[in-house]
């Protein structure tokens, strides 16, 4: 079952996460509806990227809710409290949302084409057949249909990373993550990346975004959403928190990247 046209895609109520005694999250609220472009900024060590890990379910939170598209992420809830769901069933769900690291993860045995393949085949059980015409037309679009047979050593960063987006698109996700998706490129191949980040937004997915970039933030993103401290501390659309931030930690946190 998924959600109506009303409902979210990404609806984070009160979510916390503990590492021992260290809470790194802090109770946030994010929404995020169907098309939208969310960007997170901040400060290394805000818990950005343990927040977009705890959307897919890759990290357990300790309090609160996530759901996607009207499903709660890695719990089933039951006389108002949260049970974990089982393993078959977290894969399943996690499986409609496509994350993109920072390091690429493709698998150095497989051509460029199979590690494509390997996802919808193993784990939805699609024909190879009808995986590989897909991953063939995603290569396209992301502007390698002549590296299908190549493999991840033989590729630029740039060209690896978006390998690894056209390998998440594969499983036809609903809402896409990226965390920190350039941090690892060097400075002349980030704008490849940030060009099939900017045509998945211009089709329409649903995209979380933890990024430095702040240009792509401005131009791409419907809302940004400034983290410090395991809290939200801002948000709203790029030209308000960019150029008229409200809070003094916002500014003084633009006022060292831009």
């Amino acid at each position: 079952m998924t959600g109506t046209a009303s409902t979210p895609m990404v609806d984070a109520r009160g979510v916390h996460k503990y590492y021992g005694s260290n809470e790194v999250i802090k109770g946030i609220d994010l929404t995020v509806r169907t098309g939208e472009v969310t960007c997170l900024l901040g400060p290394s060590g805000s818990g950005k990227s343990t927040f977009l890990r705890c959307i897919n379910h890759l990290e357990k939170i300790n309090a609160g809710s996530i759901s996607v598209d009207g499903e709660l992420v890695g719990y089933r809830q039951h006389n108002g409290r949260l049970h974990e769901l089982r393993d078959a069933e977290i894969a399943d769900r996690r499986s409609q949302i496509g994350m993109v690291f920072q390091q690429f993860n493709l698998f150095p045995h497989m051509t460029v084409l199979e590690n494509l393949v390997e996802a919808p085949v193993q784990v939805r059980r699609e024909k190879a057949k009808d995986a590989a015409e897909r991953g063939r037309d995603l290569l396209a679009r992301v502007g390698l249909a002549e590296k299908a047979d190549a493999y991840p050593r033989s590729l630029s960063g740039g060209q690896q990373q978006r390998v690894a987006i056209a390998r998440a698109l594969n499983m036809r996700p609903k809402l896409m993550l990226f965390d920190e998706p350039t941090s690892a490129l060097d400075p002349e191949l980030v704008g490849e990346v940030l060009d099939v980040m900017r045509g998945l937004a211009d089709d329409g997915m649903t995209m979380i975004v933890v990024t430095h970039e702040i240009g792509f933030a401005r131009e791409v993103a419907d809302t940004v959403t400034f983290m410090d401290g395991g809290v939200v501390v801002e948000s709203g659309p790029p030209e308000q928190v960019l150029d008229d931030p409200q809070r003094q930690r916002t500014r003084s946190f633009l006022a060292k990247v831009l």
